[in-house]
């Protein structure tokens, strides 16, 4: 229940049972820059960085479409300036890459424009984030900080908490990258499970908000086929195609493991009745959500 007198969006958005398959926003390139003092709400934007340092690492990510996101351990530590940046690329199937680096002067952030024009490198272990920004969104902070510590304590090298990363009501959120997946909707126990899972490459419906590589309809075309047919690989599914139609999205799927195999999902989009979405959100507003309205599985 909601407690009176406050309004907390993850509790109501429960209590309405908000739909969240297909609510991954769509990217394939992240920064992320370790800042240990405290957040301002609009993240990165509103850091008192050196004025042409900062330009240039946003124009940069602005061409590559990369998202910035600041990063810190969980726990307290001391609020030094510096501290450790990345760039995580993901580039189609098998194709992820991430080149790291240190900054102990805003100038230093500077070499991320050059490594976000550098390919990076394969084959290290993909980065956990959990959204536990409490001053953009209050959620945020109470859902994702117990997610964080308790993620933190059992993978301490993969786990970072981070601003934020879209869909506030679905606290707690943890994305995977540069993997591109999405998770809502999770408390300490689910959280765990879900990521001990994902490193396992087993990715279950239950709190899967999506894959950002790919647009909402067919996010929640592949989110349908793992809640129809179990937990799978995150490359078990191919999306072949998409038609778009007057009722919505004929998204076609292949199947890794069997190329003679295929699904065509039906999804349709609905919105919702006006909501108070976030919790610092002044007004009602609709949400659109994607439902799948049928699988039928053939074969190519």
């Amino acid at each position: 229940m909601i407690p009176p007198g406050r309004f907390f969006c993850a509790d109501a958005a429960r209590e309405r049972d908000d739909p969240f398959a297909g609510t991954a926003p769509y990217g394939t390139v992240w920064v992320l820059i370790e800042f240990r003092r405290g957040w301002p709400a609009n993240g990165y934007d509103g850091l008192a960085l050196d004025p042409g340092t900062k330009a240039l690492v946003y124009s940069a990510a602005q061409a590559h479409r990369a998202r910035i996101l600041l990063v810190r351990r969980h726990g307290r530590r001391r609020p030094d300036d510096g501290g450790r940046w990345a760039v995580l690329r993901h580039d189609g199937f098998g194709g992820l890459r991430q080149r790291w680096g240190a900054w102990h002067r805003d100038e230093d952030l500077a070499r991320i424009a050059a490594a976000l024009d550098a390919p990076g490198e394969p084959g290290l272990p993909p980065v956990v984030l959990v959204c536990a920004h409490g001053t953009h969104d209050t959620c945020c902070a109470v859902r994702g900080r117990p997610v964080g510590a308790v993620l933190s304590g059992r993978w301490p090298d993969l786990v970072w908490e981070c601003t934020h990363v879209g869909g506030d009501r679905f606290a707690a959120n943890v994305v995977v990258v540069p993997d591109g997946v999405y998770y809502g909707n999770l408390d300490a126990r689910s959280a765990v499970t879900v990521v001990e899972e994902h490193l396992a490459d087993r990715i279950h419906a239950d709190h899967l908000r999506g894959y950002t590589t790919l647009r909402p309809p067919q996010q929640a075309a592949v989110a349908g086929l793992l809640g129809r047919f179990g937990p799978a690989s995150r490359y078990a599914y191919d999306v072949i195609g998409t038609v778009r139609d007057q009722q919505g999205w004929r998204v076609r799927v292949g199947y890794r493991a069997d190329r003679a195999r295929g699904f065509d999902v039906e999804v349709r989009a609905r919105r919702t009745p006006p909501h108070r979405l976030t919790c610092r959100g002044p007004a009602d507003s609709s949400a659109l959500v994607y439902d799948v309205t049928s699988i039928r599985d053939d074969r190519i």
